[in-house]
């Protein structure tokens, strides 16, 4: 595809756009804005508008050029003068005349006000924010539909990047066994050391070289052995789980399992892992969900979080010739692998800021539905009173890991969204080992993730279930 043609019309026109959120991806995209034709990008929202108006500045913007506004009536005249605007609230700047709104904050009840704000303002929302995307992407994108917009995922960012990768697969008539992504910090074997490191931390792990080739044993086996010798390390990201979920919702696919399969592997060893139990894999059925950690040693290339499909090798001559050109393809020759090694944040979110306000085009799912609900799961014992907060970088709650799970309408015995969980007080005590339920956590009726939440619940899910009992009568 040519994208100079795809997006002809940015030729004759600029797409203004806003971003809530500064940090490690707001900030990206800011940089690389500058530098997009067609594309402008000179508001910035923060919890601080000092915050915003200091990443203006560090990506080239002249500090006497920048605004920082506390109300709709400063945001107006700063910008018919030209200026670019730093705020920290979105309803001060909601009436100025951008197309896109770009929302990064991370924050799961900040990213569902925010894509509200935009959608009543008719403006278009790329949604970074994949925490808000979980829990109530699906309703978000029917509103938006409704009212001649769109709410879309960002390439840059690993749901629409394999959304895009699967249905290309689909339409070049390549048959999918699975679909997923690397998770974001590798696995390095370094042999001399006897060591593996990942995000930093180093642990000893002097048998894993003879787990370092498969050789002749079981995918399954290898599997198992080599999250044994690795088991210090953290093997399962709530940010993974949360990625499917949107990918889930936009295609309808399924997880393997709950917490997925993760195995740790080396690129080449994808096409063999990721395939049907039939044909040697781990996986049990097709179109699966997963993640791999990827597997190196200190001196080979990483993956970079990027996504890949499985697909059936259904020619066999076709594929051996692949094969001899490099492509990753199963030892028994049934099943390939074929993947996209990148994600770069910011730098390549313009191909969905232009695709919502040139094309009024979604890079997800043309009509996502409540499929997957990524749930919490309490992996020690809480007591009633504990605050489920969500930290760090990637926005995980201690001692709560992630599930997929499907799709349920709220209730007090329904397990509870992970993101509708987060910064939430515990009312009832619960073990290890167990679903944490919408009755054990105190709510926040003033909620506006949650009312939307509740509103997808009455206008998809329920209408879904309906649905189904009437075909079934």
């Amino acid at each position: 595809m040519n994208h100079h043609s795809y997006f002809a019309t940015r030729d004759s026109r600029r797409v203004e756009c806003a971003i809530t959120g500064t940090g490690g991806f707001g900030r990206s995209f800011l940089a690389q804005a500058r530098r997009v034709p067609g594309l402008s990008c000179r508001i910035a929202v923060d919890v601080d508008a000092a915050i915003a108006a200091r990443v203006l500045a560090s990506v080239g913007i002249n500090p006497a050029e920048i605004a920082e506004c506390s109300d709709a009536a400063s945001a107006r005249v700063a910008w018919d003068q030209g200026k670019a605007i730093a705020a920290a609230d979105l309803a001060h700047v909601a009436d100025l005349p951008f197309e896109v709104l770009l929302e990064a904050t991370g924050n799961p009840e900040a990213g569902a006000r925010h894509a509200l704000i935009a959608i009543i303002a008719d403006r278009h929302v790329v949604m970074v924010t994949k925490e808000t995307d979980s829990v109530i992407g699906p309703i978000l994108a029917r509103l938006a539909t409704e009212r001649g917009r769109v709410v879309t995922p960002v390439d840059g960012d690993q749901p629409s990047l394999l959304i895009g990768l699967v249905t290309w697969a689909q339409v070049v008539g390549l048959s999918v066994v699975s679909a997923g992504k690397s998770s974001e910090y590798d696995f390095v074997f370094d042999p001399a050391q006897g060591t593996i490191t990942s995000n930093g931390r180093s642990i000893a792990a002097p048998d894993f070289s003879d787990w370092l080739a498969a050789g002749d044993r079981s995918w399954a086996q290898v599997a198992a052995a080599r999250a044994r010798l690795a088991s210090a390390l953290p093997q399962r990201a709530v940010p993974d789980l949360c990625e499917m979920t949107v990918v889930a919702n936009a295609l309808g696919m399924m997880p393997d399992r709950a917490d997925l399969h993760a195995p740790i592997a080396r690129i080449p060893e994808i096409a063999d892992l990721m395939a049907l139990n039939a044909d040697g894999g781990l996986l049990r059925g097709r179109g699966q969900l997963d993640v791999f950690h990827c597997l190196r040693l200190p001196d080979e290339p990483s993956f970079a979080g990027g996504v890949y499909v499985t697909v059936r090798c259904e020619d066999g001559d076709t594929w051996d010739m692949l094969r001899d050109k490099g492509h990753v393809v199963a030892r028994n020759g049934r099943t390939a692998m074929l993947g996209l090694p990148r994600h770069l944040l910011g730098l390549e979110a313009a191909t969905s800021v232009f695709e919502a306000a040139l094309l009024g085009r979604s890079s997800g799912g043309l009509n996502p539905q409540p499929v997957i609900d990524l749930t919490a799961h309490a992996d020690r014992d809480l007591k009633a009173g504990t605050i489920l907060h969500a930290q760090g970088h990637h926005h995980s709650i201690a001692d709560v890991s992630g599930r997929m799970t499907p799709a349920m309408v709220l209730s007090d015995d329904a397990p509870i969204p992970y993101y509708l969980a987060a910064g939430r007080r515990l009312l009832s005590d619960v073990p290890a080992g167990s679903a944490i339920l919408c009755g054990d956590v105190e709510l926040d009726e003033a909620s506006a993730l949650l009312s939307l939440r509740r509103l997808q619940d009455r206008v998809m899910l329920q209408a879904d279930l309906v649905d189904r009992l009437a075909r079934r009568a």
